[in-house]
């Protein structure tokens, strides 16, 4: 398996994750409060099981070093952590692992650093997460994001390296958190990106000593004796926060110069308030001439230093793409080490559900052998694929960062071997460099899948509801797993879902022209376009599987010119956190038709009470779950051009 694991930046809140934990001897020190987000520089490597614990680093020249094998030993994994040095975090993290889980041997071969190393970017967080990672996913242990970084920061912490909690936040990946420390507790969230927002950071070449800087904060906590402490514990606190909320909102809003304006003033709090605790390390004159230096004012919108200050790293926030690129060229031309960072817009809905524990009885008996949705299909590329890979690919593209398979139990070694097995090195060796490609992405999307258990089929909407802890309280997207999906657009059919649901903010279902003889087969939504375009629909009633009759007396909306036309499900949905709750009344109070519980009584009655969204896709569903069907998808699905 193929791993990488981003470095990480500290965009604001720098030493407020250690401040922060002072709030338990000290009640009236501020929790901490830090924006971080990984970036596209870290470490590559790839790994499997072995006997024993096997670790091969790369030298500075790109050259491998030897490889250091230690024994599956907690006690001299431990030993090692504690003598220090790069192979300590490794030590750390695998004497963790062993003792708290049922794992094995591992073998870990880095293949590719691209992280500028003890410049404020995490190095040593990014091995340690790295080898969290490769056990959770070598030994399918299920760990959660969350869980990894915790298993990172408590293998660091073996070590003579004294790290602070938001180091291990590149365990999310490029992604913007939000971090909240207070005494022991750590809160993360994801933030709300508006718009693109173009960052460069820097390498100084300079120098700084962590450890001073570190010692002379911590002096100044947890009760403040002078005012230079007074000062450090506001800057650090109360000050912070104010700055790091106004940053969440600018996010949300895409403001890149109000950003800018945010990270200046961050700057100069820094420096009127906490460099005089360490002024031998924190007057950073490398950083200050960067800051001054009128180019760099001109192409950048803001600039601070980055990690613990001084002269080690410093990041910019840039108007668009072409000043961002102008300012990287500039700063390398100056003998810096400069690297472009971009946030991309985030969506409101970050996580997705499918549905898959199905028998497939009506392809029967292709399924005794392989499940519906892994039937191959011809991608759009030429390559051929399983159709779930196909639906994983669009949700990757929308945006969705956490994916719940609902599975039968019996079925995951199935799934298993697309997504959580990688090739033997032979095998991988003998694909053309364009499939080799595609084998990564299988791993990276892997990585993204949660398996959430079906026991026994109690219906759809007992399926949709086990996955009611993965969602929690938020909106998911959920999609039907024996359709792919086609845009005619710039914008793939999931995301124009999504965004359709942002505009409404209620349960939306995606909606399909369907022909008045072929109602019976589907669920037919009714209601009024209220748009224009007749894409947006207000719906007044769902009828699952009607008759002909019934729905041409019924279930007809009038289309621009007029005519008669009906609409079914499209297989796409954003289902709310309303949905989940009354799923779960039903399953509890047995509400079920026929020894079944369904989705589609609980949509009627969220149309009925709190009202529901039907949006006309622009694309076209693919079906692989009937044969007449599934020759159709085989034949055109690979010939539909993409949208320019």
């Amino acid at each position: 398996m193929n791993i990488f694991v981003p470095g990480r930046l500290c965009l604001f809140g720098e030493h407020s994750d250690w401040a922060g934990l002072y709030n338990r001897s000290n009640s009236k020190i501020v929790p901490g409060m830090a924006i971080v987000t990984g970036i596209q520089q870290g470490i590559y490597a790839y790994v499997e099981r072995a006997e024993r614990f096997r670790f091969r680093a790369l030298q500075e020249n790109g050259e491998h070093a030897e490889w250091i094998e230690w024994p599956l030993s907690v006690k001299q994994l431990k030993a090692i952590a504690e003598e220090g040095g790069y192979y300590s975090y490794v030590a750390g993290v695998a004497a963790f692992m062993l003792e708290y889980y049922d794992v094995g041997g591992l073998s870990i071969d880095i293949t590719r650093v691209t992280l500028p190393i003890k410049k404020g970017l995490s190095s040593s967080a990014a091995i340690c997460v790295l080898v969290a990672r490769a056990f959770n996913q070598l030994y399918d242990l299920q760990i959660s994001v969350r869980g990894e970084m915790e298993a990172a920061y408590r293998g660091e912490i073996m070590t003579p390296s004294r790290c602070g909690r938001l180091d291990q936040a590149c365990a999310y990946g490029a992604k913007p958190v939000l971090m909240h420390f207070a005494s022991e507790n750590i809160d993360v969230d994801r933030l709300a990106i508006g718009s693109e927002l173009c960052w460069v950071f820097a390498d100084l070449n300079g120098e700084k000593d962590t450890m001073k800087i570190l010692s002379s904060l911590n002096a100044c906590y947890p009760f403040a004796q002078d005012q230079t402490a007074v000062d450090v514990q506001k800057a650090l606190g109360p000050e912070n926060k104010r700055i790091c909320e106004q940053v969440i909102e600018a996010m949300r809003q895409g403001d890149a110069v109000r950003i800018g304006r945010l990270m200046d003033e961050s700057q100069r709090i820094f420096d009127e308030m906490v460099a005089p605790a360490c002024p031998s390390e924190l007057t950073s004159p490398l950083l200050h001439s960067v800051m001054a230096d009128p180019t760099v004012r001109k192409l950048a919108l803001g600039v601070k230093g980055v990690g613990s200050h001084g002269d080690g790293t410093v990041q910019m926030i840039c108007k668009d793409a072409a000043d961002q690129q102008a300012l990287c060229d500039y700063l390398n031309a100056q003998g810096m080490d400069a690297y472009l960072f971009t946030i991309q817009a985030q969506r409101s809905i970050r996580k997705a559900i499918i549905p898959v524990a199905g028998y497939g009885t009506r392809m029967f008996p292709a399924t005794k052998v392989i499940k519906k949705e892994l039937l191959p299909i011809i991608d759009k590329d030429g390559i051929a694929k399983p159709a779930l890979l196909i639906l994983l690919n669009e949700l990757e593209q929308a945006g969705i960062e956490e994916i719940g398979l609902i599975i039968n139990p019996d079925d995951q070694p199935d799934f298993d071997r697309l997504f959580k097995r990688d090739l033997a090195i032979e095998h991988y060796r003998k694909l053309p460099k364009e499939l080799r490609k595609v084998n990564v992405a299988i791993q990276r999307l892997g990585q993204m899948i949660t398996y959430i258990y079906q026991h026994e089929p109690r219906g759809f909407g007992h399926a949709i509801y086990q996955a009611h802890d993965f969602v929690g309280d938020d909106s998911v997207l959920m999609l039907l797993g024996d359709h792919i999906y086609s845009s005619d657009n710039r914008m793939n059919c999931a995301e124009q879902l999504i965004e359709a649901y942002e505009r409404s903010g209620m349960l939306t279902v995606a909606l399909d022209d369907v022909s008045l003889d072929q109602v019976m087969y589907y669920g037919v939504i009714t209601g009024q376009f209220v748009d224009e375009e007749k894409r947006v629909m207000q719906a007044g009633d769902m009828v699952e599987k009607p008759t002909v009759d019934y729905a041409k007396a019924h279930l007809s909306v009038k289309d621009k010119r007029g005519n008669d036309k009906f609409y079914c499900v499209f297989g796409q949905y954003v289902l709310t956190p309303k949905v989940f709750e009354l799923l779960g009344r039903n399953i509890a109070e047995e509400r079920s038709e026929k020894g079944e519980y369904e989705l589609t009584s609980v949509l009627k009655e969220i149309c009925a009470t709190e009202g529901m969204t039907g949006y006309r896709v622009d694309g076209r569903r693919f079906d692989v779950g009937i044969p007449e069907a599934y020759r159709n998808t085989i034949i055109r699905f690979g010939c539909v051009e993409e949208p320019t």
